[in-house]
């Protein structure tokens, strides 16, 4: 049995979702829909013939017999287009971020109960070899009481990356920098730490003509009591330097870095070595129809068809997706508006 999926948005993003559907030996691309006809028709030149173009999601909604819509567009319409879709009946996988406010987030998980459809929410980096195993370490107590967790995502996007879309740096679309760049960190200590309950922070537009930030900073508090620091840029010089998170506790200490949080840095844990038998930096997906970057995409869609075959699965769920939605809404809410540059 073959799960039909539909993809609407067939940008970098949507493209991937395409090829690891296509992957997937118990799932089936059957429609595709964006407002550039041109991006539709290099997938389906890719995917076969027999799947169903849409300039209008909402006609492909009405048409398909898809049983899962993935939603891979701009930040903005991600709410919109979900419920959308649960109201067709239609399970529903959006790529992170879910919503840009938590008002749209509740409003989602709401009509998708309603609906009686799932909510799907793509969090990739939690499947990531380092990342499971501090979640391991953690769930077992071996660094003891944790006291703090430092994330920085020091990354480059040059003018170009904004100039060339429609989207990106825009308030409405994008959102900030926090659900584009830091939406996966963010996701990270919440799943190890607990709910964000108390912010400090500043934000700042130094180095681009957007209206987000591109410099940030703040101070978190998490509800099992852990202190955390956040810093994050699109300013870095020529190339994106870091993306970590380092765990200091009681028992040890953990840096996860690598350039999609897949590379272990740093481990001295009490009575906790490294296995020796393991391969911690995940490998790049190479698809015979898609190269694309190190990601665990293929086990998002799989443990999506595993939750709709009733089988065992770790898809994330609306009601959880919506908790790094809350937090960064509350940084955002809470952090001081700095001067900024010259851009």
């Amino acid at each position: 049995m073959k799960i039909p999926f539909a993809l609407i948005g067939c940008g970098a993003i949507g493209s991937r979702h395409a090829a690891v559907i296509d992957a997937e030996p118990r799932a089936k691309l059957v429609a595709l829909c964006d407002i550039e006809e041109s991006k539709m028709e290099r997938q389906r030149d890719l995917y076969g013939r027999e799947v169903a173009l849409f300039a209008d999601y909402r006609d492909m909604l009405a048409a398909t017999d898809a049983e899962v819509v993935n939603i891979c567009t701009p930040h903005g319409l991600h709410a919109e287009m979900a419920m959308a879709a649960a109201r067709a009946g239609k399970h529903v996988l959006v790529e992170k971020p879910m919503a840009l406010h938590t008002a749209d987030a509740q409003e989602m998980i709401r009509v998708a109960a309603e609906c009686d459809v799932h909510l799907m929410v793509v969090k990739q980096n939690r499947y990531n070899v380092p990342i499971a195993l501090v979640k391991k370490a953690v769930e077992e107590g071996r660094l003891g009481k944790i006291f703090m967790v430092q994330c920085n995502v020091l990354w480059n996007r040059h003018d170009e990356y904004y100039q060339h879309s429609n989207w990106r740096g825009r308030k409405d679309l994008e959102g900030g920098a926090l659900f584009t760049q830091a939406s996966h960190f963010i996701d990270l200590m919440i799943w190890w730490f607990g709910d964000v309950v108390d912010v400090h922070g500043h934000i700042a537009t130094k180095n681009h003509a957007i209206e987000i930030e591109d410099c940030g900073n703040a101070l978190l508090e998490f509800s099992s009591g852990v202190m955390g620091t956040m810093t994050w840029t699109t300013c870095v010089y020529n190339k994106n330097y870091e993306g970590s998170l380092t765990i200091i506790g009681e028992k040890g200490i953990i840096k996860i870095g690598g350039q999609y949080l897949n590379k272990i840095e740093y481990w001295d844990v009490m009575s906790y070595p490294l296995p020796e038998d393991v391969e911690f930096i995940d490998q790049p997906n190479l698809y015979s129809k898609y190269q694309g970057t190190s990601s665990n995409h293929p086990r998002v869609v799989s443990d999506v068809v595993a939750k709709l075959l009733k089988e065992r699965h770790h898809v994330v769920e609306g009601d959880e997706g919506f908790k790094s939605i809350d937090a960064i809404e509350m940084i955002y809410r809470k952090a001081t508006i700095l001067p900024g540059g010259n851009p």
